[in-house]
């Protein structure tokens, strides 16, 4: 299992603690070892989170990130407000939408942003869960 929907949190995290479970993740979808599935909502999110000038990412290495995590991408076309109605936070839809639509994971740093009464189906993980399972399927 490598596809999944990387909320940005991850993203970020894994610029600013290389080290831990969203920097691997970050390594693994630089190295096409990991696949995010995403729609246009989501790659706008990163660019415009990874852009901010308080997280004090080198824009070059954002950019490098993003071109990969393209390349090697899964599209999705998903509705908005399709299923995620009732969020705590309504900018998670996207998330949960596409990963609803590919038949994937959602990994984030904020489960409790995902309440399994409106995640349904979707497998929410943390990223240490998603390292997990990709470890296992290796």
């Amino acid at each position: 299992m490598n596809n999944a929907v990387f909320d940005t949190n991850v993203i970020v995290s894994g610029f600013l603690s290389p080290h831990g479970p969203p920097g691997r993740i970050v390594d693994w979808l630089r190295k096409g070892m990991a696949i995010a599935i995403l729609d246009d909502r989501i790659i706008d999110e990163y660019r415009e989170v990874l852009g901010r000038a308080v997280f004090g990412i080198p824009l070059r290495e954002a950019q490098i990130v993003l071109q990969s995590i393209q390349r090697n991408a899964l599209w999705v076309t998903a509705s908005a407000g399709a299923i995620a109605g009732g969020l705590p936070d309504p900018d998670d839809a996207p998330f949960l939408e596409c990963a609803h639509v590919a038949g994937t994971p959602l990994v984030t740093g904020n489960v409790r942003h995902y309440p399994k009464a409106i995640a349904a189906t979707v497998p929410v993980l943390t990223p240490a869960e998603y390292i997990r399972l990709h470890k296992t399927s290796e």
